[in-house]
Parts: C-alpha cells; structure tokens; sequence
C-alpha cells in the first residue's frame, strides 16, 4: 500500500512519536483517542504499519477519558 498523499505532514508528530520511542528502547506508545492514528482507513493502516516498522506496541486510553465525536 502506498503512503496516503500528505500523511507525512499531517501525522508529523506521530511518526517522531514513535522515532523517539524507538531510539529510546521503549516497547510502547499510548495514544490519548484511536482517531490519532488516522481519518481514513488507509491513514489508520500506515499508522499501524509505521508502529510495526518501530517494533512498537500499541496502547489507547480509556475510552471514559475521551471527548464526544458528535
């Protein structure tokens, strides 16, 4: 699969979340809400492709903690 057009820009501090937990030997990240890693289907699978390239696992807040999407 191809790298969604502009999700380098707009996913910038997720990708150098997951470069520095690399380089720092961290075994996981934990996201606040699961809409971090993507708006589309093929940003969610290049998230989740970028945390297996990294080695990483992945951990996402409960969801009592999440504002309303509506």
């Amino acid at each position: 699969m191809n790298t969604p057009l502009g999700y380098e820009k707009k996913f910038a501090d997720f990708i150098r979340l997951c470069s520095e937990a690399k380089a720092q030997g961290v075994g996981q990240v934990t996201v606040a809400y699961p809409w971090v890693l993507g708006d589309t289907y093929q940003e969610l699978i290049e998230s989740l492709a970028r945390l297996a390239d990294a080695e990483l696992l992945l951990r996402v807040a409960a969801r009592k903690n999440w504002p309303s999407q509506n």
